[in-house]
């Protein structure tokens, strides 16, 4: 039997930990895994590398290595083109690792076969920063982009603390989800720690508002910092007057930054770490990174034993498990509402008991004061 494995969407700090246990549990149970170079369409090269060729020790070494040893995608997909490749290739299942839109395109390549009378197994591999796949309670991806969040929050606190700006703006990843950008919560050893005032895409808020809060923060400390998610929107659903690049702001950070500064007279500036936070590799949680890796090699299991449309799921204590490819394509899981601080901006302690034993401790730091 020949398999093939592609990736989808962004990359993370442990991606290819997931390829690794996929090739690891493949060796000896099939004849060949091949590999989609830069995506599904990546097997439409004629020359496809076989994966079970690659020697352990340097599959052991790709498997510690942020990013996509792969390459990954975010084209739309030939689907004639594909069914054809894998039947002059006898191509019998496919791996495809990726969030909620790369789980829809896993299951219409599952539909396009059946259609054209092929038989074809379609197992999916979670994988995402975001964390807003439904049914499985966490994401491999998510932790560790969560923690160089976390820390992040921590370490500019501490600059703003220094030599206040006053107000420092962090924005971080998470698009339409506010996972990320919660985390930041854990930073907090302290009342007064930062961040001061999260803002959570699930819940818009108005200009007026948020200078508000931050006013208020400014009286009582004499600086202020926001953490605030990519995708945030105002009260109109809008990203405050920032650019737009594909449905995103491209500079919400820095254009909150801006207008805070002139509603309130007050020296503001912003951080942007951007994909920085979700490449590096340094802070990758062992935790994440062997979750990852048995996810791919629970993938691997899952065809072995005939399954198909399926994806690999976890749950809170990291076993896994199969969930249909239709019950998590194309949805999005939101930060649960009842999470929220009656504030507008912090989480409640909920947040805290699910995710701190995915990222770990935040350490703090001491003081002489």
């Amino acid at each position: 039997m020949k398999a093939a494995i592609a990736h989808g969407g962004g990359p993370t700090a442990v991606l290819n930990a997931s390829l690794a246990g996929v090739i690891e549990a493949s060796r000896s149970r099939f004849d060949a895994l091949y590999a989609g170079r830069f995506g599904l369409n990546g097997l439409f090269d004629e020359d496809l590398p076989d994966l079970l060729t690659v020697p352990p020790d340097r599959v052991a070494g790709m498997s510690a290595a942020p990013g996509s040893a792969l390459g990954s995608s975010r084209a739309a997909v030939d689907h004639e083109r594909l069914i054809a490749v894998f039947r002059q290739r006898d191509i019998r299942v496919l791996f495809y690792t990726g969030g909620n839109g790369s789980m829809q395109t896993a299951l219409d390549v599952a539909f396009h076969a059946r259609a054209a009378g092929y038989e074809l197994q379609v197992i999916g591999i979670p994988k995402t920063i975001d964390n807003d796949l439904l049914v499985t309670h966490h994401s491999p991806g998510y932790a560790s982009t969560a923690r160089f969040f976390a820390c992040a929050a921590r370490d500019a606190g501490a600059d703003n603390k220094s030599l206040p700006s006053p107000i420092c703006v962090l924005e971080t990843l998470g698009r339409n989800a506010g996972w990320i950008v919660a985390a930041t919560s854990l930073a907090r050893r302290n009342p007064d720690d930062a961040p001061h005032l999260i803002y959570l895409p699930e819940r818009r808020i108005s200009l007026d508002q948020m200078a508000a809060d931050v006013e208020a923060v400014y009286r009582r400390l004499g600086r202020a910092v926001i953490a605030v998610c990519e995708g945030q929107l105002d009260e109109r659903g809008e990203p405050f007057g920032a650019d737009v690049d594909r449905k995103l702001a491209s500079n919400l950070g820095h254009t909150l930054a801006r207008r805070l500064s002139a509603k309130l007279g007050l020296r503001a500036r912003a951080e942007r770490p951007g994909l920085v936070g979700r490449s590096c590799g340094s802070f990758a949680v062992p935790r994440d990174r062997r979750e990852s890796y048995a996810c791919g090699r629970a993938a691997v299991a899952a065809a072995l034993a005939g399954e198909s449309c399926s994806m690999v799921a976890l749950r809170a204590a990291g076993e896994t498990f199969l969930t249909p490819l239709a019950s998590v394509a194309g949805e999005e899981r939101l930060f649960p509402q009842e999470w929220l601080a009656e504030s507008g901006h912090d989480v409640t302690a909920k947040f805290g008991e699910y995710a701190s034993p995915l990222i770990g401790e935040i350490e703090g730091y001491d003081s002489i004061w």
